[in-house]
């Protein structure tokens, strides 16, 4: 005779049709006092049983029951999709090319509520060879972000991804900076080449601005001080007889305009080669009159790409005699570090030029760059021993 199942434990039946068994269960009643039935199936009464348990426990816990076939693509997908409002569409699609090129192929099979720790690890591990560490931590951060969107959506319980550390992966190309001589040589060459270059190259060099920076300043942002009125105003307004110049860098080509952190926005004082450059470049474009206020534009008074810039950069380096294909613009930022490092500027004053947050990030990124020689020890001995 069948044992009859106690009272709680649902009931259990074969589905002819289906040729699995159905576990079922009532959890409870709606406000209209309609049952609220939970089912399972399984291939024997084992597994009906045991998904049925894991059914029930997810719904007293106050989880919405997810498809068993919810996967790691469908999350990244939806991430993709969903997680990435305001970002340009530049960013949307370079996130988009490492999710479909790494994290999908490998994992995107993967049912969400059984991807493991073990996976993640290994994954990230078959990468290390491929990537660098900055890619790594990228798609890293695409999979973790995608199951905690999951995990909002109660189609998963806990982030495995989140426990997971991203291990170091392959060198990258080093940064580097022009030595005192190499960074002459460049400066002489862009006075020979056109008024544009030979701007953007000395304000990159010698005020040490990001070229998202420069990309986006105006002439309304190039400012003089007007001794006569006492305030700095536009050099287009009071005009280029002054002794002090400097630009306000507070915007950038990034989404919605906005410099890559608030203390980036930062007033800056002029060079005398800056103004000597703007100066020239300014007159150049008074010959050809735009509509656009920007400072670097195109003959037709479009802004500048990334390619524009590199482009005609490397053709100022080989004139150089520089191995253009080696250097980027953004080391000429890693250059002024080098030279303001060399000349005995603490790193508290280049920090704050560089618009970083404080000195931690400067020692972080420019690592290489920055040789401070501590000389306040030798110095206070001196004093004691009376050297």
């Amino acid at each position: 005779m069948t044992k009859r199942r106690s009272r709680g434990d649902g009931g259990l039946h074969w589905d002819e049709a289906r040729q699995r068994w159905i576990a079922s269960v009532t959890v409870g009643y709606t406000p209209a006092g309609k049952r609220i039935v939970k089912k399972a199936s399984g291939k024997t009464k084992t597994e009906a049983k045991a998904k049925l348990k894991e059914i029930t426990r997810d719904y007293e816990d106050g989880l919405a029951i997810a498809p068993a076939n919810y996967t790691v693509t469908d999350a990244v997908w939806y991430w993709l999709a969903h997680g990435l409002g305001g970002r340009s569409e530049s960013t949307v699609g370079m996130y988009t090319t490492y999710a479909e090129t790494h994290v999908i192929p490998a994992l995107g099979a993967r049912k969400l509520r059984d991807l493991s720790v073990e996976d993640v690890d290994s994954w990230l591990s078959g990468k290390r060879g491929e990537l660098s560490t900055r890619s790594l931590k990228l798609i890293h951060g695409i999979l973790n972000r995608a199951v905690k969107s999951a995990m909002r959506r109660d189609k998963v319980k806990r982030n495995v991804v989140d426990l997971c550390d991203v291990p170091e992966g392959r060198e990258g190309r080093p940064s580097k900076a022009l030595t005192l001589a190499q960074a002459q040589a460049v400066l002489d060459t862009a006075a020979k080449t056109g008024p544009r270059m030979r701007a953007y190259i000395v304000l990159s060099l010698l005020i040490g601005a990001r070229t998202e920076e420069l990309r986006a300043l105006t002439w309304s942002h190039v400012v003089a001080y007007d001794e006569k009125r006492q305030a700095w105003l536009p050099v287009d307004e009071t005009g280029w007889d002054h002794e002090e110049f400097a630009i306000y860098v507070w915007r950038s080509v990034r989404q919605k305009g906005d410099t890559k952190t608030v203390k980036s926005r930062r007033s800056l004082k002029l060079p005398r080669l800056c103004v000597e450059a703007l100066l020239a470049l300014r007159e150049k474009q008074q010959d050809n009159p735009a509509e656009s206020d920007l400072v670097f534009r195109t003959k037709t008074g479009t802004a500048l790409t990334a390619h524009n810039v590199r482009r005609d950069f490397r053709k100022v380096l080989k004139l150089a005699k520089l191995a253009e294909k080696d250097w980027s613009p953004r080391e000429m930022r890693h250059s002024f570090v080098s030279l303001l490092s060399d000349s005995g500027v603490p790193i508290e004053d280049i920090s704050r030029l560089v618009g970083h947050r404080n000195t931690v990030v400067t020692e972080t990124v420019y690592r290489k760059q920055i040789r401070p020689v501590l000389m306040q020890g030798a110095e206070a001995m001196d004093d004691i021993f009376m050297a």
